[in-house]
């Protein structure tokens, strides 16, 4: 199965909607939908993705990085989504990471929504590590 990664990516600011700012990415990986949310899922891509110790269990379950990002996952989807919530530190106000897959011909597209951003100072630094976890991602999905 070929599993090499597009270069394709966009990233958009969204303005303010239901109480904070809306960062959006997006990441096109030339595999399977099956192939990439297995890799999602994995340890090393939950990793890629939220950050260095994060491991996903059920639903309601907490999740826990080594840089102090905690959250817990409140939807589970195979092959179609997961949606975390998402603690920059113990203190800060929760907001929501939603990634979605989608096929398109081949290949699928990794959109990652993270909405609920309350620090107008954070958007740039989440943007960047978003498409920064996407870049991991797509490097574990064809290792």
């Amino acid at each position: 199965m070929s599993t090499g990664v597009g270069v394709e990516q966009e990233a958009r600011i969204a303005g303010k909607q239901g109480g904070g700012m809306t960062v959006e990415v997006s990441r096109t990986l030339q595999a399977s939908v099956a192939h990439v949310w297995e890799v999602l899922v994995s340890p090393a891509g939950t990793a890629a993705l939220l950050g260095e110790g994060a491991v996903l269990g059920g639903k309601g379950q907490h999740y826990y990085c080594s840089d102090g990002v905690s959250g817990v996952l409140r939807s589970y989807h195979p092959l179609e989504q997961l949606r975390v919530s998402f603690h920059e530190t113990p203190d800060s106000p929760p907001s929501i990471v939603e990634v979605d897959l989608r096929a398109e011909g081949d290949a699928t597209v990794v959109d990652l929504r993270h909405e609920r951003i309350t620090d107008e100072a954070s958007v740039s630094f989440l943007e960047r590590r978003w498409k920064e976890s996407l870049d991991a991602l797509a490097a574990v999905a064809v290792s």
